[in-house]
């Protein structure tokens, strides 16, 4: 296994092709990928999926496109457990809430679409709160809103 590619997330390992710890060459990699994409953080995309399953996930994506025009890394988690999982389905829908909380807990804010808020989203919203999350509230034209 090639180590100079490992490294989760970055694209390149703090190690040298030996194996062996290179900081230095570590920090001149990702001081050139922060030049040149700049810092974007994770954000976890928290909009409305069920009832109206298809303009639900349209909307999800728009707001993802939008997160990204922001410079920050989208995460919509609705928008990728349900091309394996059954939402419809109890015990599926429990493991992928579960599944959203342990994404939610590695993104450093939560944005909220506000023209919809299901009982899912409340719960998100909640653990935001629990964790001290910065939250951000976005009405239905992605406008940023105080709450």
């Amino acid at each position: 296994m090639n180590t100079a590619l490992t490294d989760v997330g970055l694209g390149f390992s703090p190690r040298n092709d030996k194996g062996y710890p290179d900081p230095t060459a570590f920090k001149a990699m990702k001081k050139l990928q922060r030049a040149y994409y700049g810092y974007r953080p994770l954000v976890y995309i928290c909009s409305p999926y069920s009832g109206d399953v298809e303009t639900n996930v349209e909307l999800a994506r728009a707001f993802c496109a939008h997160a990204v025009t922001r410079c920050s890394i989208p995460l919509a988690p609705h928008l990728l457990f349900p091309q394996f999982m059954d939402d419809t389905n109890p015990d599926e829908r429990e493991l992928a809430m579960f599944f959203n909380r342990v994404l939610l807990s590695k993104c450093e804010a939560i944005w909220v679409y506000t023209a919809r808020v299901s009982a899912g989203m409340r719960v998100e919203i909640e653990w935001a709160h629990h964790l001290e999350m910065p939250i951000k509230y976005f009405d239905a034209d992605f406008e940023e809103v105080a709450l």
